[in-house]
């Protein structure tokens, strides 16, 4: 791939993301790692506006400080307006690289004022469908990630890391290599370096590819079923609860989409299509029987989805 090929992409990817989902020409922040995928998408996002690049030092790893102040002399050098490092505690809940994006995730947010540009390429929609395959997680997660899901702006999500690789390259970029991408303790890793090269081999290639399109048909999908949900949901209420004769009247996928609209609401975490299907059942298939317990934050106690009085109901009970 010469010069222009790899630069010339991911440029051509960023202006028609932002002529497509933003229209005015506000600044923008770059979440930067000083990896490759960041450390390109900075390069090209910073002359298009006024740019601030966001490092966030997880503080995970001996010599972190010194990789996020790296980050930070590339991002001027590359053009950004300004360049901050975001030092942020993980915790341990849902896991090691569960509580390491919540933390990321809420210091980016809190930090910018504006889009925030995320440097996820078309392979990590090819491993965030597979992680929703294989946890069985419903059509949503298999959808993958949003381009746009404000503030988060995702421009490359159509472009392959192979890209990302070459522009800094041709740019004499000097990239960190997190040494977690090559961590086989972590599942995403090993549907890096493992599954997905076997699924390439085995199906004669295209597979990132074809997850990536799988993924937009089901967003696509899901987003008319949420706004369908959405018109819906006034004619089911019954107070802070739902009525179930008057969602047993929808069609399935759509009462599924309202009952998982108003778990949400409620308090409800981490909901997984087992759960949704679970209280789906309260309504669907009506025996008398308990509640059922779903994802919840909530410490000391779980939160309980049943029928009271004829009404489908949320409340707590002491673990």
């Amino acid at each position: 791939m010469d010069r222009q090929g790899a630069v010339g992409q991911l440029r051509t990817a960023v202006e028609a993301f932002a002529h497509t989902y933003l229209a005015t020409e506000e600044p923008w922040c770059v979440a930067l790692s000083g990896g490759p995928d960041s450390l390109a998408l900075t390069a090209v996002a910073a002359p298009l506006r006024p740019t601030t690049a966001l490092i966030v030092d997880h503080g995970l790893q001996d010599g972190s400080a010194a990789v996020a102040e790296t980050a930070r002399r590339q991002a001027i050098a590359l053009g950004c307006i300004d360049a901050q490092v975001l030092c942020v505690q993980v915790g341990k809940h849902g896991g090691p690289e569960a509580a390491a994006r919540s933390a990321r995730y809420a210091a980016l947010r809190e930090s910018s004022a504006g889009p925030v540009l995320l440097a996820h390429t078309l392979d990590d929609q090819a491993e965030t469908v597979l992680l929703g395959l294989g946890r069985g997680s419903g059509v949503r997660s298999i959808a993958g990630m949003r381009p746009h899901d404000p503030p988060w702006c995702r421009p490359l999500l159509g472009v392959r890391r192979s890209a990302t690789h070459a522009a800094c390259a041709e740019l004499g970029l000097a990239i960190w290599q997190d040494p977690h991408n090559s961590d086989r303790r972590f599942t995403r890793t090993r549907l890096r370096l493992e599954v997905l090269p076997l699924l390439e081999d085995v199906l004669g290639g295209g597979v990132a590819e074809a997850l990536a399109r799988t993924a937009t048909a089901l967003r696509e999908d899901t987003e008319l079923i949420d706004a369908l949900a959405a018109q819906a949901l006034p004619g089911v209420r019954a107070g802070p609860g739902l009525q179930p004769g008057a969602l047993g009247k929808l069609s399935g996928p759509v009462r599924r989409r309202v009952i998982r609209g108003w778990l949400l609401a409620g308090g409800a975490t981490g909901l997984t299509d087992k759960q949704i299907r679970g209280v789906d059942a309260l309504i669907t298939d009506w025996r008398g029987q308990g509640g059922v317990a779903v994802g919840s934050a909530l410490r000391g106690e779980r939160l309980i989805a049943g029928r009271r009085d004829g009404v489908l109901t949320l409340w707590r009970e002491p673990v």
